[in-house]
């Protein structure tokens, strides 16, 4: 049984990781490439990025790092000896997994767009804010779907709220993650380092809500795995 957990955890950091990845770079493409649709100012000399590059660089080394670790200490779960045993040739990254990893990647992509062109004129969405304003919301919603996308990443058959507070690592990660993630939109001085402004508590409610996204399309693709009768093996 250690084996087959230690095959799972390797397999929940790869999902994660990848996933979130996937996100920021998809997020960072159709930001570029749908720019004038999503209300982002275009600049003379340069393309106008959604996030900036120390704001990734922040999701990557602070808001990434713990709940990723977290997950590689996961708890066994007793109903891995009930599964059948992977097959000689299986992959850690097998179909199932890249398709997942896409999905929540695309996901993620989609509701930070869609909350950076809800705070900004001339987009889908008509806003009022400034770039500033409308990168924060954005830069925020897509460390939120990444938190809510390591509950999700522990298994890509079993639903994420079945044994979800087993792992107090895990926990612990995403409270100090969420904790970094208001100092860093609240706290003047870091306003000044990362191009952030204060959110509304509306604003946060709303980034929450559309953050959720990313968990509650995974667990409709668990859902439709499972119902097809879909086998997991560790």
């Amino acid at each position: 049984s250690e084996g087959r957990s230690i095959f799972r955890n390797i397999r929940s950091f790869l999902r994660y990781l990848l996933s979130s990845n996937a996100g920021e770079v998809l997020t960072m493409f159709f930001g570029v490439t749908l720019a004038t649709v999503i209300g982002l100012e275009v600049g003379a000399d340069a393309i106008v990025a959604p996030i900036t590059a120390t704001q990734i660089l922040w999701i990557n080394l602070l808001t990434d790092t713990g709940p990723a670790l977290a997950l590689g200490v996961d708890p066994p779960d007793r109903r891995l000896m009930l599964l059948p045993p992977r097959t000689q040739g299986e992959r850690v990254i097998d179909g199932a997994m890249r398709r997942g990893i896409g999905l929540v990647g695309l996901t993620m992509a989609i509701i930070t767009l869609l909350m950076f062109d809800a705070h900004r004129p001339n987009g889908l969405i008509e806003g009022t804010g400034s770039i500033e304003e409308a990168r924060t919301a954005a830069f925020t919603v897509l460390v939120l779907a990444q938190l809510f996308n390591c509950f999700s990443a522990r298994s890509d058959y079993a639903s994420a709220f079945g044994g979800w507070s087993s792992n107090r690592w895990l926990l612990g990660a995403v409270a100090l993650a969420t904790a970094l993630q208001v100092f860093v939109v609240h706290v003047p001085f870091m306003n000044d380092a990362f191009s952030t402004e204060p959110l509304s508590p509306l604003t946060w409610v709303a980034a929450f809500l559309l953050a959720s996204a990313v968990l509650w399309v995974a667990e409709l693709r668990k859902l439709l795995r499972r119902r097809g009768a879909a086998v997991e093996t560790i």
